[in-house]
């Protein structure tokens, strides 16, 4: 993994998809931005992402379709679901799909930092 990770930011609202990569780069780490999850999928940097940072509700694919999509082929990165309309069930099926974390809109500094700790720990380990 790079010393800095690359997290990809993915949000079809592009003042929300810039907004979180100005939070997540002033935590320290790169970023790289897209505006659907189809988007992302086609690009360069899937490979080397850390932990992908996704809206729920998007055109085409939801983010929770794309993590679905990622598993399938086989790659496991890390998964932040955010979203303006947080409910329980959506919630309870991203956790059991492997989600790393699901938060709501507005996202809370301190949270998504946690989150991203949680996502990057090497497996089994938890976070200080």
């Amino acid at each position: 993994m790079p010393a800095v990770a690359l997290i990809a930011i993915i949000d079809d609202d592009e003042s929300a998809c810039a907004a979180i990569m100005g939070l997540v780069r002033s935590l320290g780490f790169n970023t790289v931005g897209f505006h659907s999850a189809a988007e992302f999928l086609q690009s360069d940097d899937v490979l080397r992402t850390a932990c992908v940072i996704a809206d729920v509700q998007m055109p085409g694919m939801s983010g929770l379709e794309l993590h679905r999509q990622l598993v399938a082929t086989g790659s496991s990165i890390p998964t932040i679901l955010v979203t303006a309309y947080p409910d329980e069930t959506t919630r309870r099926l991203a956790l059991q799909a492997g989600v790393t974390s699901y938060l709501a809109k507005p996202v809370r500094p301190e949270n998504l930092l946690d989150c991203i700790r949680k996502a990057l720990a090497p497996s089994g380990e938890q976070p200080s």
